[in-house]
């Protein structure tokens, strides 16, 4: 080969190379913004999991009637709270955080004379157990038992205890995560109440 034909050759290696430097570099901007846009879009929607996103809808909740926990009372059932906000609590009484939200729940239904409903359903437990731990904390509002965990099921709680906030229309408008507090407690029953 003569000289030139190995300088065109090493020039046109050369400029292959370029070409792919910057085709790398523009795929790798593209990548870049799609990420970049990806990550503003969920952020921007609400992607949160938190019901209580502006513009997004709140889910219905899902009916439930279970037993009472005690024994003689009534059902405990969505639709016996209709028309009304209400607190649905997932708890049981093998549950360490439960055993640190139960007195403040029992404390704040007590502090507001039954004027909030709230509705405690005690998931995969043994009745007796359960009736020990809630006379324990005073707990004085409505219990189902729900021993293998069809509410739970329904409402998608894979963890207790976790508390949700139902509208009066009874759809889920917040849900909160491990042991609530009196802040969240505060925050969700405004938001039940539409204020």
């Amino acid at each position: 080969m003569s000289e030139r034909t190995w300088a065109s050759a090493v020039g046109e290696v050369w400029r292959s190379a370029l070409r792919h430097k910057v085709l790398s570099a523009v795929v790798a901007l593209c990548v870049a913004g799609s990420l970049t846009a990806i990550v503003l879009a969920s952020s921007a929607s609400g992607a949160s999991g938190s019901p209580d996103a502006p513009g997004q809808a709140h889910p219905a909740a899902a009916a439930f009637s279970l037993p009472a926990l005690a024994v003689s009372g009534p059902r405990v059932s969505l639709s016996g709270y209709q028309g009304k906000p209400l607190i649905v609590n997932f708890f049981a009484s093998w549950c360490d955080p439960c055993q640190k939200e139960t007195p403040l729940l029992a404390a704040f239904y007590r502090a507001e004379h039954g004027q909030v409903a709230i509705v405690g359903l005690d998931e995969n437990d043994v009745r007796t157990s359960a009736m020990s731990f809630t006379r324990r904390y005073g707990v004085g509002y409505a219990v189902g038992l729900d021993p293998t965990d069809v509410a739970a099921t329904a409402y998608g709680v894979s963890a207790l205890p976790q508390t949700l906030f139902l509208d009066a229309g009874h759809h889920v408008v917040d849900r909160i995560f491990g042991a609530v507090t009196q802040a969240e407690l505060n925050k969700g029953i405004a938001l039940a109440a539409g204020k």
